[in-house]
């Protein structure tokens, strides 16, 4: 694209931008959010409180101030259900592959070199 294409290009978003910031100027949406957002930040500049703690004092139970995100996800993991325990038996070498998911390096091996459906046919036991 030649430099003048792309300027040119840059131009006509720009007009457009210009449009859509006019056209939001406009909304009394927007001046009634921009009105309520200042008089929030007045409010909370007086009491000298951050927005924070406006969220822990409204919301309780998104307190952000001593939480990671690590207790969220391991407390998310220890509700799911566990997978079920695959027991594959080679029958050219009698190896025995148990696995509870379909990444275990011996199983993909088997895969590449028997193929998919017939290394499914392998599989002795299922357990939940």
């Amino acid at each position: 694209m030649s430099l003048l294409n792309e300027y040119m290009q840059k131009e006509q978003q720009l007009k457009q931008l210009q449009e859509d910031l006019q056209r939001l100027e406009g909304d009394q949406r927007l001046k009634g959010e921009l009105e309520f957002k200042s008089k929030l930040e007045a409010l909370m500049n007086e009491f000298g409180k951050k927005p924070a703690d406006v969220i822990a004092m409204l919301d309780p139970s998104n307190d952000q101030r001593g939480s990671s995100a690590a207790p969220k996800a391991s407390a998310a993991s220890s509700n799911r259900r566990k997978r079920r325990l695959k027991v594959y038996k080679n029958p050219h070498t009698g190896e025995v592959i148990e696995t509870r998911g379909g990444n275990h390096k011996g199983l993909r091996s088997w895969k590449d070199e028997y193929g998919d459906e017939t290394v499914e046919s392998w599989l002795e036991q299922q357990d939940s």
